[in-house]
């Protein structure tokens, strides 16, 4: 991240690859491509800033959540913490405004990396840079207090992955010109739906599935 701040290459660098990787994925896409798409002379200019295609990933992950969490946190002080739909909200309309401005593709980039082994490079960034995620779930699982876990954790997690999925289908949509339904139309219908898959009651089969695991999970730790 220094030569970020040091270096207009290496931005422009970090900006390319979250193109590139977006459209193309995460294996698509080489380091000398990326560099030649940069507008770099030397093919060896991303390992010169950054040594890696891990590090580089790491770099997007810098230049972008600074910002979504100084967002994050004065929507989150503003919003009705005890509605689910809200607290989404505060959360996740800074991603989806990304997803409107066609001078990024950061979400169709996370969406690429969900499906590739570099995903765990989210888990080792810097815990300031984790921290409005790791208040998110904290957050939603006190208000998702009512559902027995694992359905809890199920539940958030399938509510993240269907907007952010959403999203990168809206950022997809607005790169090629063809976002047809108003943004705040977008936004709303988008947070009902979610609202709808947070609270909806379990049924008596997975309610009863629940807790047969939690019963396997009993006896096994009887057993050891």
């Amino acid at each position: 991240m220094r030569s970020l701040a040091a270096s207009s290459g290496a931005l422009q660098l970090v900006v390319t690859a979250e193109r590139l990787f977006a459209v193309h994925g995460i294996d698509g896409v080489s380091l000398r491509q990326i560099a030649a798409e940069a507008g770099s002379g030397n093919n060896s200019a991303v390992r010169y800033h950054f040594g890696s295609k891990t590090e580089l990933i790491t770099a997007i992950f810098g230049h972008r959540l600074t910002q979504l969490a100084r967002e994050r946190q004065l929507l989150a002080a503003c919003c009705n913490a005890d509605d689910p739909r809200s607290r989404f909200e505060a959360h996740y309309r800074p991603v989806l405004l990304l997803a409107e401005d066609p001078d990024n593709r950061y979400v169709s980039f996370v969406e690429q990396l969900q499906r590739h082994p570099e995903m765990e490079t989210f888990t080792r960034l810097p815990k300031d840079w984790r921290r409005s995620g790791i208040e998110f779930h904290r957050d939603m699982s006190r208000l998702l207090g009512h559902l027995e876990e694992p359905l809890r954790w199920m539940r958030i997690m399938s509510a993240q992955a269907h907007c952010l999925h959403a999203a990168a289908e809206r950022d997809r949509a607005v790169a090629s010109g063809g976002a047809d339904v108003p943004f705040e139309l977008f936004v709303s219908a988008l947070l009902d739906e979610i609202a709808g898959l947070l609270s909806a009651p379990p049924s008596r089969a997975t309610l009863r599935h629940v807790r047969h695991l939690g019963d396997a999970e009993s006896a096994i730790h009887r057993l050891l």
